[in-house]
């Protein structure tokens, strides 16, 4: 009877191996995908990215590169990250459905409305990143002066911006992270209620460690809605979880 229980978990072990693989497979097939696609239009997407610090630089001389192969690479990191933007909804779904075997019939329901949700939040923190990210650029700009002149390159600005719009992006998944341990009986609404305080704190230090800039006003950019979101999940586990 051991052997059978042993060979049975092994064979789970297994299953879950040949899931998680064919789920891996299917995300890094909609990243390629969705990264070809961004190649094609990987100058509209520099241009995009670049918006913000022209506004920032009004008469700056704009980005520079300084080795042969930097706007190849950048080229291709500019696809990259375009390809995560557009699959990012595939990915979400992905991760969902791999985990969904260990969940009750009744939480599988929250699968396809949470993975929206996920995809939803990770959009608008998409958004808030990219509209931040010119305010954030010229209170750093700022402190230069008029004895600093600006001569940044292209990959060095790029990879702040992506890396700035992609803290934005997973800071807002948080909610459902807190929404599912509400759900798993690991804390409740009352208790999210009483410990503000607390959570003010882990939000901003948090947000202080995670922002690339490390600025104030993107810290308070940041920090903000995050906690918009925080009183939001609370509302949500009150009355979803409750009904």
């Amino acid at each position: 009877m051991a052997e059978v229980t042993r060979n049975s978990a092994s064979m789970s072990i297994g299953g879950h191996l040949v899931e998680l693989r064919a789920r891996i497979v299917k995300i890094s097939a909609a990243i390629l995908l969705a990264s070809i696609v961004a190649f094609i239009f990987h100058r509209d997407i520099l241009e995009l990215l670049t918006v913000p610090y022209e506004r920032a630089v009004p008469d700056g001389d704009g980005l520079s590169f300084f080795r042969p192969t930097e706007a190849f690479a950048v080229s291709m990191r500019l696809s990259l990250f375009g390809g995560l933007v557009i699959s990012s909804p595939i990915i979400i779904y992905q991760l969902w459905r791999f985990v969904s075997p260990a969940l009750t019939k009744q939480e599988r329901r929250y699968v396809v409305p949470l993975s929206l949700v996920l995809a939803v939040l990770f959009g608008s923190g998409i958004f808030l990143g990219y509209w931040s990210l010119e305010r954030g650029l010229g209170f750093l700009f700022d402190f230069g002066g008029d004895s600093l002149n600006p001569v940044i390159q292209a990959e060095s600005y790029l990879s702040f911006a992506m890396r700035f719009i992609f803290v934005f992006g997973f800071a807002f998944e948080f909610p459902v992270f807190l929404f599912a341990a509400a759900a798993a009986g690991v804390v409740t609404s009352r208790g999210l209620r009483a410990n503000r305080r607390w959570a003010v704190t882990a939000i901003v230090v948090i947000g202080a460690v995670v922002t690339p800039s490390g600025d104030p006003l993107t810290l308070l950019l940041l920090s903000t809605p995050l906690y918009i979101l925080y009183e939001i999940t609370i509302l949500a586990i009150r009355f979803i979880l409750k009904k």
